[in-house]
């Protein structure tokens, strides 16, 4: 079985959020099987920064699909979009 490696934007919905904060939190929240291998932040606009986690998962886990919702329900997380997705 494969792993499945998947770059996801998260938006947070405020850019006063503590990005630092909230990256530990989305890690807290992530599924059983699933991990984080390395965040990216990205300069969207008016001071807001998007964090972008790859995450790996199994291949038999279904996708990303448990990860966007955990992510989503993370205190403080505006929207949940998957850029990429690959397998390694």
């Amino acid at each position: 079985m494969g792993k499945v490696a998947a770059k996801i934007k998260v938006m947070p919905n405020s850019p006063d959020i503590d990005l630092d904060d909230l990256q530990e939190r989305l890690e807290q929240s992530l599924p059983e099987g699933a991990k984080i291998n390395g965040f990216e932040r990205d300069d969207v606009a008016f001071g807001l920064v998007a964090l972008l986690p790859t995450v790996i998962v199994p291949d038999d886990a279904g996708g990303t699909e448990a990860v966007e919702e955990a992510f989503h329900d993370v205190d403080g997380v505006e929207s949940v979009s998957v850029e990429n997705v690959g397998r390694i």
